[in-house]
């Protein structure tokens, strides 16, 4: 494993310098620390928070690492892994992944500040991931595949999800179906769009450009998409969001404009979130395992610290949760 004397070595300063340099310190030149990182780099030199050598104890606590904190969804799943961490004596250290690779999350990886790490964050790159990942620090990644040693995958079957939520409105006669997508850049809206897909082409429908509209995954964005829909004059007969949130937030949007659902327009919803079933009316979605995927995430996580074997990926399962939103499309 390199070192910091080994990073001043290859870029050519001193000792001091190069620790300045890492550390961002504005006594070394823009020149001088582009050359200092470009060493580390190729040298894959990585800082540790807590101590230079492999000797250091365990810190007895694993982090958590979420594109956001806040929402129904995530604090489902943050119960769910602080529980294992609890039981094993552990704490928990959850951060959000906003800022990208400047964020104190990624800083957090780089640095091995826990003893391994669960992360369910788009924004943070798979090279990233792979670089950090170590026999002294795993991780357990949930929102992607990624192939690399102390490395695994926990996911939910996101493609199926969409293909089975959008089959099922195919079912209801439903033949003009949008999908309200999650940011770009995620795996799961991007797993749950080609379900959407699916489904349509096995039916011989098409979806329509102007109802291909983005809510990020967050209520106020669905709200937004579906007053988007509603201006533009002419809506589909039913709506397939790519969470609960985005599908609350056009549950609200009908209801200022008077569009009632499900008698003018069917929706469903996406994780089965526990807000889902007391809204009005309650919402048809489909339920991803939450808490099960988490407790499996923290319980594989202290099993790779423990150094056994396991496997480099594990898919579950998803079920519809048929409520009110949804109604046999009228002809």
């Amino acid at each position: 494993m390199a070192t910091i004397k080994d990073v001043a070595k290859l870029a050519g300063v001193a000792l001091s310098t190069a620790s300045y340099a890492l550390n961002g310190d504005s006594k070394v030149s823009a020149k001088t620390r582009t050359k200092v990182l470009e060493a580390a780099s190729q040298l894959n030199y990585r800082k540790n928070g807590f101590a230079m050598d492999l000797k250091r104890s365990r810190t007895k606590t694993i982090a958590l690492i979420l594109t956001d904190l806040s929402g129904p969804y995530y604090s489902e799943l943050i119960q769910s892994i602080q529980d294992v961490a609890l039981a094993r004596g552990y704490d928990l250290i959850a951060c959000s992944s906003m800022g990208g690779r400047d964020s104190t999350a990624v800083k957090f990886l780089r640095e091995n500040r826990a003893d391994g790490a669960i992360v369910l964050a788009h924004n943070i790159s798979n090279d990233t991931l792979k670089e950090c990942a170590s026999e002294r620090f795993p991780i357990v990644i949930m929102d992607r595949e990624i192939s690399s040693d102390y490395l695994i995958n926990v996911l939910v079957d996101s493609e199926l999800g969409g293909y089975t939520a959008t089959r099922y409105l195919i079912e209801k006669g439903h033949k003009t179906i949008a999908y309200i997508s999650g940011p770009a850049n995620s795996y799961d809206n991007q797993r749950r769009y080609e379900g959407y897909l699916r489904a349509l082409q096995e039916a011989g429908l098409e979806e329509k450009t102007k109802w291909r509209l983005s809510g990020n995954f967050v209520r106020e964005g669905g709200y937004r998409a579906t007053k988007m829909m509603i201006m533009q004059g002419e809506l589909p007969s039913a709506i397939f969001y790519g969470n609960d949130e985005m599908a609350i937030g056009g549950l609200k949007a009908f209801e200022e404009s008077s569009v009632s659902v499900p008698d003018d327009i069917s929706i469903i919803g996406y994780d089965d979130i526990q807000l889902a079933e007391y809204v009005s009316p309650a919402l048809t979605t489909i339920r991803q395992p939450k808490r099960e995927a988490g407790s499996l995430a923290g319980h594989l996580l202290f099993q790779m610290m423990d150094g056994d074997e396991v496997n480099p990926a594990y898919k579950l399962g998803i079920e519809l949760m048929e409520r009110k939103s949804v109604i046999a499309a009228k002809n």
